[in-house]
């Protein structure tokens, strides 16, 4: 579940449009809320980056000496010094031209990373809310044979539904869940007293999100893409187990 709040409220609190009321509210609002916390990072970070990368340049003291001059004179400048102030002119202009493609560049190479924390986020979220009772599982079973089997029909993919018993990672049942808009499936599996879950859903483009890893207000997670499929394994066990069901199922 992504934060209620907007981007245009995150740049108008930078760019100090809010009122006093709002831009406290706004304060304490981005203490609990990581998103809005991260995009504030992200736009502080670039604009910093656009001040001291020095792309402003200042007309110089000749330019305004000239500009005088020919307005001085009477009737037209000539040609030559007419095309010479305007070259100066327009150095401010090109000078604009290149902050406007540095700012859409550095926009682009966000917007991949701003995608992916969002992503993520919905994961976590999905997690946490399979935790309240009766939301853990639409199927349950410790068979994959069992398991496996429900999917068919309710996904247009095969999730690839393996027990780990053997390894200390129990199957536990199944159930499907949205994230991104898609539905996806979901493999339930038991870590001793912890709930993971494994989300799996196919990637059907070039993928939305980077392979990652890391914690968020206590969970665990690792995303990462095989073959056709993106998965990611939720958790608030230790990272190594994690890793341990992600070389299981990947190896």
């Amino acid at each position: 579940m992504t934060c209620d709040c907007s981007r245009t409220t995150v740049h108008a609190y930078i760019d100090g449009e809010l009122d006093a009321v709002r831009a406290a509210e706004f304060e304490r609002h981005i203490e609990e809320c990581g998103e809005c916390r991260m995009i504030l990072e992200q736009v502080e970070s670039l604009r910093s980056r656009l001040r001291e990368s020095d792309l402003y340049e200042r007309a110089p003291v000749a330019l305004e000496q000239r500009i005088r001059k020919q307005l001085s004179l009477p009737g037209a400048a000539k040609p030559e010094a007419a095309i010479s102030w305007r070259r100066w002119l327009l150095a401010p202009a090109f000078a604009l031209a290149a902050v406007v493609a540095v700012f859409w560049l550095a926009l682009l190479l966000v917007q991949p990373h701003t995608r992916s924390a969002q992503v993520t986020a919905e994961l976590i979220d999905a997690h946490v809310r399979s935790l309240q009772p009766g939301h853990l599982t639409d199927v349950i079973s410790t068979d994959q044979h069992t398991v496996k089997p429900w999917f068919d029909g309710k996904v247009d993919f095969i999730p690839p539904v393996t027990d780990y018993s053997d390894k200390g990672f129990v199957l536990t049942g199944g159930r499907l869940d949205v994230v991104d808009g898609h539905k996806v499936a979901v493999l339930v599996y038991g870590r001793a007293k912890h709930v993971v879950n494994l989300f799996v859903w196919p990637t059907r483009t070039a993928p939305a999100v980077s392979d990652s890893s890391g914690s968020r207000e206590g969970y665990n997670w690792i995303l990462w893409h095989s073959s056709d499929m993106t998965m990611c394994l939720v958790s608030d066990t230790a990272p190594a187990s994690l890793a341990q069901l992600k070389d299981l199922i990947h190896p």
